[in-house]
Formats: C-alpha cells, structure tokens, sequence
C-alpha cells in the first residue's frame, strides 16, 4: 500500500497528476500511517502538491489540502518551518480557506516547538501575514491566527518581534478593518497581557490596552458591552487586576454603575460590569469587594428584584459566583432579610421561570448552598440550612418535583442542588424524613440518559462520602447507598430467564 502511494506522489511531484490521480493518492495515504512515508517524502513532493494548490479549481484544490494534511503530520515542525517557509507564506495568502486553515495548524504545530518557534521569529514576512489573517473573514483562519501570535509572545523574542518592530503597525493596520477585526486584536493583547506582568508592559506600552481602557469607559454603550468581556478576563490575573487598579478602571467601573439610573441604555452594558465586579469579588476578597464597592451589591440585588428576566438572570448568575466561597456567603448574610426574601424570589423563579433562567437559578443554589466538610462550622451549617429553609415552604420537595420533569437539563440541575448539601447533617436528616427520598436516590430507572446517570451518581458519591451519613441514615441505607457507588453509575441488573420445556 505504501508502494502504490509513493508512486502517485511520484506523479503528484512531476506536475502531472490529474484530479482522478490526486483522488486516489487521498485515498491510498488514508490507509498508510504517516510515519510509515517519513523516509520516502521529499521536499519536492511537498513542493509540488502545495504548487498544485494555485489552480482555480475547487476540487483539485480540496484534493491536495486533504494529501497534504495527511503528509504534513509526518514531518517535524522545524523541518516544516526550515524547508516550507514560501509555501508557508504562499498558503496564509491563497484565496481558498481551506488553504488558508491548513497553512495555519501547520503554523500552530511550529509555535508549539520550541526549537521551530525561533524560526517563525526570524521571518517576519510570515509574522506580518499571520498578522493579516486576524482580519480574515473565516473565524476560524483567525482564531488560529490570535493562538499562534498568543503563543509566540510568550517568548521575550516574540514580545520584541510584535511590540518592538514594524509589526505594531501592521497590527494597528488590521485594527483598521473593522469594528469585529479591532475586537479581535484586542482579544489577542488581552491574553498576551494575562501571561505576566512582563507581557502586560509591552502590551500597555504600545498603547493598546489604554486604546481597550478607553473604549470601556467611553460614551458608545456597545461596546462598552464587548469592551467589559475584555477587561473582566485581564483582571483574572494579580497582575492584570494590579494594572486596572492603579490606572483607575476598577473605579471608573463603579462610577459608570453608579451613574447607570439616568442612562436609558444601561441594559446594554450593565450585565457585563456587575459580572465584571461579581469575578473581581471571587478571584479577590468578596468582603474588601464589596465594602470598597458598595455600589455593586446594592445592583444586584435591585436587578435581582427587578421584573426584567435579562437581569435577574445576570444577578442571580452574580450572587452564584459571589456565594461560591464562604466569605461571599458571609457577605450576602451580613445583608439579613433582603438576601433572605431574594432566596425566596429565586426560589420561586425555579419552578416558574423559563427553562434558561430556572437551569441558572438552580446553579446558583447549588454554589450558594455548597460547603467543603472542611469548613462546616454550626454557624455555617445553621446559615446553609436557613437559606434552604428560606427558597420555599417545602424546599425538598420542590427540587424533588424539578427533579422528576421529563426535561434532562432540569433533571440534572436539581440533582446538583441536592448534591451541593448532601455532605451537610441538616439535609441528610431532611432527606430521610422525607417519605420516598432515599428509595429515589437508589433508583437507577428514574435516569433516562447519559447525563442524568452522572449527576444521579454524584449525589450517591456525596452521601456515602459525607462522615454522617451511616450514623443520620442507618446501616440498611448506608449500604444501598455503597453498593450503588460501588457498582458505578451506569450498573444494569441482570435479568435471568428460565427457558420452559414445550415453550415457544
């Protein structure tokens, strides 16, 4: 099979194959592993396959994208960069996208090596067209291009290359292209700027996120909505929050919220900056958060209480994240009654809502109720059953209705809620005085998928793994409860047939 393969890359090499030829040579290198061609490729097969690409002819061109994906993966990445540098460039430059995407990986397999990198540096041609392919119409020529460029700037010399040279400029150039393609860039420099202090400099220094800076706080709320997004993943970095800091952002955000009651598009941009501060309070300190933001948690919980689905959604996403560490659920029980009453809101969102918003209550409830067994004090648990207490008359039973819904989404979200507090006494004590509950749990026909199965399993594993459970739910429960966990989350029962003399 190898044989019959060189042969057509024989053909392929002299120019003259025809598109049957190029058909069949796809077909024959399906069936020969790459290395198994390693020793017989030469650069003038390579060379000749990618000449065949300038033909304006789809099929021919769709042909040798396919044979060169295949023939590509056999070589090394140096010896790609080191002997296909023009076809390289050639690629990023060819009409077809298909050229275009495969010219690509290729380049991201040589940013992955770190002998075949510097080579990528040293040609800054091929640099300034990887540049250029940010501006493609094709998402996904750019995303490989913003991937490649992200990666070659973790290197010193990449920084220098994109930050020090003439690249800046085709940068700015692409920039120029379109409010999407100035987006893009902007993307690219956020996670150059994420890798380290260093990187943030060289990014700062051009002038570039001072450009993003200035557009978040500026008077077009568009894209003060797609400019947040930006900013929200440079402040998940000590160094990138340090930066926003010191240049004032952080309170320039706050200010903006502030100022939110008078401006009648605020709903465009509004969602973006609580969940701006509602990350800032988790990657940081909820408390020093929110005491040195006020502003913040007073808008949550006003959208929280709104009629507006688009900001309840926002807000309870919010108060999820704010409640997924114990001192964000210190803070929202500092506010005593009002976080009390807004449980009883989301609560009531759950069963009533639309499908999208009640999957993201139920998650919300899941981070608000969750506690490590590390850090289940009597306060933290008294807290944790309150709020429970505080989300309906009959909390259990509610999410045990949600539960039993033909809908696997809904299914698996309230499976979560009980597994957030299946470690905590209080809940196993409830769970058991419930009549049916722990039959339910050991039932493995009430999961109709895959999904199910899984979250189902979840809960069993957080029970039999909680240090009360044997002595709240007795040794009769306990082991059905192991036995499950054992036997894993998909286990059948086996039905066994006894075959009856005369039957049919």
């Amino acid at each position: 099979m190898a044989e019959a393969a060189v042969e057509l890359l024989e053909r392929a090499a002299r120019r003259d194959a025809a598109l049957e030829e190029l058909r069949a040579l796809r077909l024959a290198l399906q069936a020969v592993p790459p290395a198994a061609l390693r020793a017989r490729l030469g650069e003038h097969h390579l060379g000749a396959l990618f000449g065949l690409l300038a033909v304006n002819d789809r099929e021919q061109v769709s042909a040798c994208v396919a044979i060169l994906e295949r023939l590509l993966q056999a070589l090394d990445p140096l010896y790609v960069i080191q002997n296909l540098r023009e076809e390289l460039q050639k690629g990023l430059f060819h009409p077809d996208d298909s050229v275009k995407i495969l010219t690509m990986s290729q380049v991201g397999r040589i940013v992955e090596d770190s002998a075949a990198v510097t080579e990528i540096l040293h040609s800054p041609e091929l640099l300034r067209q990887i540049i250029n392919c940010i501006g493609g119409e094709k998402i996904a020529v750019a995303k490989e291009a913003i991937k490649s460029l992200s990666r070659i700037a973790q290197r010193q010399e990449g920084l220098e290359a994109l930050f020090g040279s003439s690249l800046l400029g085709d940068l700015r150039s692409v920039m120029a292209t379109s409010d999407v393609v100035r987006y893009r860039v902007y993307e690219l420099i956020v996670e150059i700027s994420s890798v380290s202090a260093e990187s943030l400099n060289y990014c700062a220094s051009s002038g570039l996120i001072p450009e993003l800076i200035g557009e978040l706080t500026g008077e077009d709320v568009l894209v003060r909505a797609t400019c947040i997004e930006m900013v929200t993943s440079l402040a998940h970095t000590p160094h990138g929050r340090q930066y926003l800091a010191q240049q004032g952002v952080i309170d320039k955000i706050s200010n903006i919220i502030l100022g939110a009651e008078s401006d009648p598009f605020s709903s465009f941009y509004l969602p973006g900056f609580v969940k701006f501060f509602g990350n800032l309070a988790v990657v940081d300190s909820p408390q020093q958060i929110c005491e040195r933001y006020p502003v913040f948690m007073e808008k949550v919980f006003e959208m929280a209480e709104s009629q507006d689905p688009t900001m309840i959604g926002v807000a309870v996403d919010t108060l999820g994240i704010l409640g997924s560490n114990v001192e964000g659920k210190q803070v929202l029980q500092k506010t005593r009654s009002r976080f009390q009453n807004l449980l009883s809101k989301i609560g009531h969102q759950a069963k009533n809502a639309p499908t999208e918003l009640r999957l993201r209550c139920l998650d919300a409830i899941s981070s608000l109720l969750y506690l490590p067994p590390e850090q289940q004090t009597e306060d933290l648990l008294r807290m944790t059953e309150s709020w429970f207490t505080s989300l309906s008359s009959q909390p259990l039973e509610l999410f045990r209705s949600i539960s039993t819904q033909p809908f696997p989404d809904l299914h698996c979200g309230a499976l979560r809620v009980f597994t957030a507090i299946a470690n905590q006494p209080w809940a196993q004590k409830l769970m058991l005085n419930s009549p049916g509950f722990v039959e339910y749990v050991v039932d493995r026909s009430v999961e109709p998928d895959k999904a199910s199965k899984d979250a189902k399993y979840e809960l069993v594993k957080a029970l039999v793994n909680s240090k009360s459970i044997a002595e709240i739910f007795g040794n009769q429960y306990y082991l059905r409860l192991r036995a499950y966990l054992h036997e894993g989350p998909y286990y059948v029962k086996a039905v066994s047939t006894t075959a009856v003399e005369g039957a049919e």
